[in-house]
Formats: structure tokens, C-alpha cells, sequence
């Protein structure tokens, strides 16, 4: 056992932020030495009693500052507790809780033993489980309670005989405040001897938790006086009272504090209890009557009336569920709290002087009453769909609102309120549009001047479904959701953009000039490419009706009327040795079958012609669509071969001054002779005697 009281000492000490140290009930009998607490500077709880603990001469205690000290002797005699509280004598606002557990036969004498050691009168002295059920004789514990201001008594029985022994120990004492949790009468209420009892210090006396054994036979005989008159803060709770008296009331004339919720008070015992509207209560400040059986709100404020210093009242956890049009109340109140009723409808019933007003939990929708000085506005567990509107509250400074069916609120609802600092807003049912979560970002970051206080984990997402259960604060929605006409509009511009930036470069490509050429070309293809089946279907030979068909450029027509068609289809005979016969030419003037499409005419004419010839010219390779046209549907027919194109140049014109859309005819220039037009009139004769040999071919040239 040594050993493990020295090891167990040692662990302890090098704890040294230890806070609370709690050994309660172990089976030791000695704190062993050097004691356990020694070097715990930080130590404000402490607790380490056990069944066989027993004093010692051990120097067991140190200089600290205990908040609590919990024992649980039963061995222990007096002067061993002094080892401890005599540190804490001289210390302002502090005290040790010595809970002590008496249940053995010398409880009394035990407890007056551990109370003796008590010597700063601040400490908050903690008794529990006192079983007094007859006489007991209070000498031991009269100088010990000379020296307590604050006593506490936990699950307390008494009968008559030990009530008055009990309250004989506070008989001229200098006792300030007592409080009694667990109260078991098990007598009748005959007190009498303890009529003459003063209690003139007792400043505040707390009582809940009562029970009486034989409530048919209990019938309170005593003056009460002694009691009551003297207290300026009085708390009868949860202890089953359905009246209380006139008569109880009219000795109060110095409370200022009233307690008397979680009973079983009603409207129609209310009246009695407040002398139905007489002169009682006059110094009250404070009455607390929630969780009793109330249902008239207009019965409450009528008694209430006369309380004219009242400045808080507490009617929570009742049945009200409507309210008068209008109220009168003291001028003095300034806090109400009608928070757990049923109360479905606000009314101007309310008095404009509030300053704090608690309506949670009940069923109302909307709030719109004015009140000029109010500072906080408590609305959670309700209806709203939306924050009030602030207008209505030019003071407010503290707004919560949780547990609603709010969907959104926004900056400007903030805005409305001119001087609100601190929002309790979670636990809503919130549609985290874009605009809601961008907002709530920024206030949750603390960049607004409202506080958000409830922490960001209490906003979370409603709807839409996707984002249901997810914490606002965790929500990133992209522009596509946020912005989607912004963004449709952008897309489509851009689109529009880089359309316009592909056509203007298709267009300096020529690309709609060569797909406009390759899908007629296509189409005047597919129907020669019929005539050649339809022509083989017959066994016919193709038709050539001409040695040559032309192509030209509008604005050259006068040359090849003027010269070309003169030269080569009218017989010549300035030779008289080799006269030349003529050659049959294809004009798209002259030629062409009217109704045809026009590439059709094309390509007829070509599969008709011998050989084609290009008349070329800065007219030619400038000319507009139509005959861009006409050009690229010759161009394809070089894929025959180059030796049936004959190019004829009526101008200077080299390959780099073709256009590079006419890839045909600057590869066609690269690898054929051509002809070009001599301006000199001797020199004339020769050309045409060139053509005619190219056009009818090697073997009928002229030697």
C-alpha cells in the first residue's frame, strides 16, 4: 500500500496543468507523504476521500486556490479540514464546497466536527443526505454556524421535531443565503416552537424539489413570518404548490426576487396569490412563475398591474394561446419572457418599455409591433418565413431566430436594422440560392457589421435537393448556377466572337469559295457521271459536237468575238497552198441550253469539247463569284490531264499573280507552254497558226 500511495504521488505531481483531481472512494487510509497535491499549482477542483481515510499528522495540504473541495468522510475529526481551509482564509469572492455525507449515527456530531474547520465565512458550504426524522439536538453545530454566510443542503428528510431543531441553527445567525434541493416532509406541519425564530440576515432562501409524505394530514400551523419577511430573494420550485395565500404574500414586504415556477398554480388560484389586485409585493422586481397551469394572459397582466416596480416577469412554459388587444403594465417592466406557450398571434398587448422579450418556441408567423427601446428579440422555434422587418426596432441589438422556416434573408434585411450587432439565424430550412451563400460567407468570415453567433455548422442547406444537409459554409456553387443568364449571354458571345474570327478567316482562305465550288462541281459531277451510264447503257460513243470550249471572263467577250471566234470558225485562205478548214467552238453566250443549270451546261460542254481553252487575263482572275464559279468547275477538269487545257494569256500575267485559290491553274502554268496574245499585228499570224495546231492535235498540224 505504501508503495502505491508513493508511486501513485509521484505520477500526480508531475501533472502539473492538472485542474481537477478527483480519488474518490478508493480504499487508502493515509494521503501518504510527500502528499499527492504537492506542486499542482493549477489545482481548483479536488476530491480524493475514501471509506477508511483517516486524519493524520502528515502536513497534507499546500498553498493554492481551491474553487471545490469534495469529501466524503466518515472517520475524520475535527481540525484535519482545517489543514486545508485555513489557506483559504483572507481570499474575496472564493470558497471550498465540502460536500459532506453523513448517514452514520454520529452524523450530526461529525458534521458540526468537519463545519468547525470552516473559518472564511465566503465558503460555500455543501451538505448532502441528512436523514433527520426526530429530534435533534443542534449544540454541535451552533458556533460552527456562527461563522457561515452560504449553506447548501442536498436531499434533506425532516420530520416536525428535527424541522424545528433545523431551524433553530439559523436563530440569530448571521446566515445570508440557504438553499435546500431535495426536501422530504415527513411530518404534519406543526412547527410552532420555531414561530419566534429570527432570520433577519437570510437574504435569500432557495427551496425545490419539495415533497410532502402525508400531504391529507399536512396542514401548515405555524406563523410564517420569520420566514418570509425578512428575505429579499425567495424561490419555491417544483415543489407541487397549488395556492399560495394572501396571507404568505402580505409578509413578503421586502422580496424583491419571486420564484415560484414548475408548480401547479392556476387562473384561478393566481388571484389569491397576489391578494387579487391589493397592495402586496411592493418591492418586487423580479417574479418568476413559468411552467405552471396558466391559460389567461389577460388575468396575468391585470394582476401584475399593481406591481409597480416590477421590471422582469417570466410566464414561460404555459398554456397561453392568445392575447388581449391591449394591455396596461408597469411602467417598470423591461423583460419578458412568454417563450413555450401557444401563442399563435401578437398583439400591441405588449408593453413598449420592453427592453428584452423572449417569444421562442411558440407558433407565431409574423411580428410587427413597435418597440422603441427593445435590445433583444428572441423568436426562435416559431414560424417566420422571414427576419421581422427592423424598422419596427431602432434599438435592437441582439436577434435570434433559430429553429424557423426561413428560407433566405440578405444584407438588406440586416440593414434594416439600424443598431443590431449579434443574429442567431440557424437551424433553418435555407434555399442556398447564390446570392444566399455568397452572402452568408461573408458575414459567417466576420466581414459585416452583424456577428453571426450561433456558429457556421447550424446554417445548413435545405434545398436544392443536391445540396441538402450540406453546411452553407461548405457550399461552392459555380457560375454556371449562380450567373446563368450572365453566363449564357458571355458564352454566346464569345461564341458569337470566335464565330466571327473563324468565318473572316475562312473567308481570307476562301474556304466558303472552295466548298461552294467543290459542292457544285459534286453535284454537276454526279449528273455527268448519269449521262456516262445512261450513254453506256445505249452503247452509244460519246458525243463531241466541238473542238474547243472557251473559257472566258465577261469583260474579255469583245476580244473573243472580235478575234478568237473570226480566226478559228471561218475558213482561212492566206495560205493557198494549205488552206485551213474551220473549228467548231462552245460560247456559254451562244451555246449554252437555256432552262439547265449552269454547271450542268459546264460540264456538258466540256464532255462535249475536244479541248478547253483558258482565255486569261487580270479580268479573268479578279472576276466575281458567278464566274468563280464557272473557273473551279474547269479546274477539276485538269485532273484529265494538262494536254487538254490550252491557256492563251492576253496580257503579261505570271504565276504569282493568280490568286492562290486557283491551284489548278498556277500548277497548269508551272508544267504547260502557253500562248499569249502578241500585241504586234505581224506577229499575229503566227499565234492562230499555233492555236489551230494545238486544237486539232499532232496529227493534223501544218508542216
Amino acid at each position: 500500500m505504501c508503495l502505491m500511495q508513493a508511486s501513485l504521488s509521484c505520477r500526480v505531481q508531475k501533472l502539473g496543468v492538472l485542474q481537477q483531481l478527483n480519488l474518490l472512494d478508493n480504499p487508502y487510509r493515509r494521503l501518504g507523504f510527500p502528499p499527492i497535491v504537492l506542486g499542482l499549482i493549477r489545482l481548483r477542483r479536488r476530491g480524493f476521500w475514501g471509506p477508511d481515510l483517516k486524519g493524520g499528522g502528515e502536513k497534507i495540504y499546500q498553498e493554492t486556490h481551491l474553487d471545490e473541495l469534495q469529501s466524503f468522510p466518515n472517520n475524520l475529526t475535527s481540525g484535519f479540514f482545517g489543514q486545508f481551509l485555513q489557506t483559504e482564509r483572507g481570499r474575496e469572492n472564493r470558497g471550498i464546497a465540502e460536500n459532506t455525507k453523513a448517514k452514520n449515527k454520529n452524523s450530526a456530531e461529525l458534521a458540526a466536527a468537519l463545519l468547525e474547520d470552516v473559518c472564511y465565512p465566503e465558503t460555500q458550504i455543501t451538505l448532502a443526505d441528512f436523514h433527520w426524522t426526530h429530534y435533534v439536538s443542534v449544540q454541535p453545530f451552533k458556533e460552527s454556524f456562527r461563522r457561515i454566510r452560504n449553506l447548501s443542503i442536498r436531499n434533506l428528510f425532516l420530520s416536525d421535531e428535527a424541522t424545528v431543531s433545523f431551524l433553530a441553527l439559523f436563530d440569530g445567525n448571521p446566515l445570508r443565503s440557504l438553499s435546500i434541493v431535495g426536501l422530504t416532509l415527513t411530518g404534519e406541519g406543526r412547527w410552532i416552537s420555531a414561530n419566534r425564530t429570527d432570520l433577519s440576515s437570510l437574504d435569500e432562501f432557495f427551496v425545490s424539489d419539495v415533497t410532502i409524505i402525508d400531504i391529507l394530514k399536512f396542514a401548515m400551523t405555524s406563523d410564517l413570518t420569520f420566514l418570509l419577511q425578512y428575505q429579499k430573494k425567495l424561490s419555491i420550485v417544483n415543489s407541487k404548490i397549488f395556492l399560495l395565500s394572501c396571507y404568505l404574500t402580505q409578509m413578503m414586504v421586502n422580496t424583491e426576487y419571486l420564484d415560484v415556477s414548475d408548480n401547479l398554480l392556476t387562473d384561478l388560484t393566481l388571484p389569491y396569490m397576489l391578494c387579487d389586485s391589493g397592495e402586496v409585493l411592493q418591492n418586487l422586481r423580479v417574479l418568476n412563475i413559468s411552467g405552471n397551469h396558466l391559460k389567461s394572459f389577460s388575468t396575468m397582466n391585470r394582476l401584475v398591474t399593481q406591481l409597480t416596480r416590477l421590471s422582469h416577469l417570466d410566464v414561460s412554459r404555459t398554456s397561453y394561446s392568445s392575447m388581449p388587444p391591449s394591455c396596461t403594465w408597469p411602467s417598470t417592466l423591461r423583460y419578458l419572457n412568454i417563450s413555450r406557450a401557444k401563442l399563435a398571434t401578437i398583439t400591441p398587448c405588449l408593453p413598449k418599455s420592453l427592453e428584452v422579450l423572449d417569444l421562442s418556441y411558440n407558433d407565431v408567423k409574423e411580428f410587427v409591433l413597435t418597440l422603441p427601446v427593445l435590445r433583444e428579440l428572441h423568436l426562435s422555434g416559431n414560424k417566420f418565413l422571414r427576419l421581422p422587418a427592423g424598422g419596427h426596432y431602432p434599438n435592437l441589438q441582439t436577434l435570434t431566430i433559430q429553429s424557423n422556416t426561413l428560407n433566405v434573408f440578405g444584407l438588406s434585411d440586416l440593414q434594416s436594422y439600424r443598431r443590431l450587432k449579434n443574429l442567431e439565424a440557424g437551424h433553418n430550412k435555407f434555399v442556398c440560392s447564390c446570392e444566399f451563400v455568397t452572402f452568408l460567407h461573408s458575414q459567417l468570415v466576420g466581414s459585416g457589421d452583424v456577428k453571426i453567433t450561433d456558429g457556421k455548422q447550424s446554417y445548413v442547406c435545405d434545398s436544392p435537393f443536391y445540396l441538402q444537409g450540406e453546411a452553407v459554409s461548405q457550399v461552392n456553387l459555380s457560375i454556371i448556377q449562380c450567373r446563368p443568364v450572365m453566363f449564357v449571354s458571355v458564352s454566346c458571345g464569345v461564341a458569337l466572337f470566335l464565330g466571327m474570327l473563324v468565318s473572316v478567316l475562312l473567308w481570307r482562305c476562301h474556304t466558303f469559295w472552295y466548298l461552294k465550288m467543290t459542292w457544285a462541281w459534286l453535284k454537276a459531277k454526279r449528273g455527268s457521271q448519269r449521262r456516262w451510264q445512261q450513254r453506256n447503257m445505249d452503247e452509244s460513243e460519246p458525243l463531241l459536237s466541238f473542238d474547243a470550249f472557251v473559257s472566258y471572263c465577261e469583260k474579255d467577250a469583245s476580244w473573243v468575238e472580235e478575234f478568237l471566234v473570226p480566226a478559228l470558225e471561218e475558213p482561212s485562205d492566206t495560205d493557198s497552198v494549205n488552206p485551213t478548214s474551220p473549228l467548231t467552238l462552245c460560247l456559254h453566250k451562244r451555246d449554252f441550253l437555256p432552262g439547265h443549270w449552269i454547271m450542268d451546261n459546264i460540264m456538258s460542254s466540256i464532255e462535249r469539247s475536244r479541248r478547253t481553252v483558258f482565255v486569261l487575263s487580270e479580268n479573268f482572275v479578279q472576276s466575281d463569284w458567278c464566274r468563280y464559279e464557272l473557273d473551279f468547275s474547269h479546274f477539276w477538269l485538269f485532273d484529265a490531264g494538262g494536254d487538254a487545257a490550252i491557256l492563251i494569256l492576253l496580257e503579261p500575267l505570271s504565276k504569282d499573280d493568280i490568286p492562290k485559290r486557283f491551284c489548278k491553274l498556277r500548277k497548269l502554268m508551272s508544267s504547260t507552254t502557253y500562248l499569249e496574245w502578241p500585241q504586234e499585228e505581224e506577229r499575229r499570224p503566227e499565234f492562230w497558226r499555233s492555236l489551230r495546231n494545238a486544237l486539232r492535235g499532232d496529227d493534223e498540224q501544218e508542216n
